[in-house]
């Protein structure tokens, strides 16, 4: 139909040209130039319209859809890139009429425009993939993936495509020979791109293996990072520290050196205590009966003294112990009564996660003393909080150390921690 069009314009402005005495040559250039700034005026405005028709149907279609989809193809410029699609088309048709005069500068603007469009159909596609990732954000299951990075490789991938067809379009050559030439040239190709390479595999590997998320508490000393993830490409991942410093990190390094992911205990619910009391091994001795008269109105473990004496007596009994010798047959310790104590506080304090793993051991000793481990979970992830709990229960245990008459190992000019007599 337009070529129909623009041909009977063209001989109608020649003839009218050619009525007014100038020659064929001059009355060409001269229909050549009105034709030219008709298909102008008239490549914008198709664009106008069209865009305005489309940007009208996504919005009516956004206001009865209950999908975000649709928000997130307005914001993203669906409705231009697609409306690009139409004065393409409509110039494919009528550039050679109008270039009938300059056959050379028309095949040329031809295949630009046909080169162009190659770009606008990545355009399109490229909004609306990423309208769609937009809209999956809001999702609980795809909020905290690296949608970004999912992004970056559809548009390379469209590029690539792109690129092959370009080429074909330019040299009217198969793309048989491009990849002979490319396989010819793949070690450049393969230094040049070396970074892309690798972060376009880490950042498959990456997502594959859900290995990091945007949010995730990362730890790599060695990168000088340390806390959350807030963006993750193809490229780079960027991690804001805890002092609201960003450090960025490549994606490849998340797949060839280790690092340190603390998702797994933000979901558990629970943060993990792990510390110790050194304890002077030469205040460690057995308790003798006026000392267990004093302990046992320690309220927490009054009950587990009597107990526990209870079930030395019947044994010594059994084995006819001399507790003339106070080594003789089984005792108790002061330290076995302050771990005991400590076991007990653990299990009563109302912020410990009850669920999780809870105890109090003791470790092999060590030139400062025999180390008195607390291993818990706070019932929070939260670092201020978390701070908070682990900080109170060792003020307790340490100022209740002296009760149980132990000693704190403490290195002041090679002195010991300064004994305390409690009466209880």
């Amino acid at each position: 139909m337009w070529t129909e069009i623009f041909h009977n314009i063209e001989q109608w402005i020649e003839t009218k040209l050619a009525s007014w005495g100038i020659n064929i040559e001059t009355s060409g250039n001269i229909s050549f130039i009105i034709l030219l700034f008709a298909i102008t005026i008239m490549v914008i405005v198709l664009q106008i319209v069209i865009r305005w028709a489309i940007r009208g149907i996504v919005e009516r279609i956004k206001d009865n859809s209950k999908y975000s989809v649709f928000k997130y193809l307005r914001e993203r410029r669906f409705p231009h890139q697609l409306a690009q699609i139409f004065p393409i088309l409509f110039l494919l048709e009528v550039v050679p009429i109008v270039f009938s005069h300059f056959p050379k500068a028309g095949v040329f603007i031809t295949k630009m425009i046909q080169a162009y469009s190659v770009f606008a159909v990545i355009w399109i596609i490229l909004a609306f993939a990423r309208s769609v990732m937009d809209s999956l954000k809001e999702k609980p299951a795809f909020r905290e993936k690296p949608m970004e990075s999912w992004a970056q490789v559809i548009y390379i991938t469209l590029v690539c495509i792109g690129f092959f067809f370009i080429y074909n379009i330019f040299t009217d050559k198969s793309l048989g020979e491009l990849f002979t030439y490319l396989g010819a040239a793949s070690a450049i190709l393969l230094l040049i791109f070396k970074d892309t390479i690798l972060g376009f595999v880490a950042s498959i590997t990456v997502t594959t293996n859900d290995m990091v998320r945007i949010g995730d508490w990362i730890t790599m000393p060695e990168s000088n990072a340390d806390g959350d993830v807030i963006e993750i490409n193809l490229n780079t991942v960027k991690v804001q520290n805890f002092d609201k410093t960003i450090t960025t990190i490549p994606t490849y390094k998340l797949i060839s050196a280790s690092f340190q992911n603390w998702r797994g205990m933000q979901n558990a619910g629970g943060r993990r205590i792990k510390r110790s009391i050194y304890i002077i091994q030469s205040t460690v001795r057995f308790v003798e009966e006026p000392d267990l008269i004093r302990l046992a109105k320690i309220q927490e473990i009054e009950g587990y003294i009597t107990e526990r004496r209870k079930e030395i007596e019947e044994y010594n009994s059994e084995k006819r112990a001399d507790k003339r010798v106070l080594i003789n047959g089984r005792n108790m310790t002061n330290l076995g009564l302050f771990r005991k104590y400590a076991d007990y506080y653990l299990k009563n304090h109302p912020r410990i996660n009850k669920k999780l793993t809870m105890m109090v051991r003791q470790l092999a000793a060590t030139s400062k003393g025999i180390p008195l481990e607390i291993y818990a979970f706070t019932d929070t992830t939260n670092w201020v909080e978390y701070e908070t709990i682990q900080s109170d229960i060792f003020d307790h245990l340490i100022a209740a150390v002296p009760f149980f008459d132990l000693e704190i190992f403490e290195d002041l000019h090679n002195t010991p921690y300064k004994k305390h007599s409690f009466d209880i």
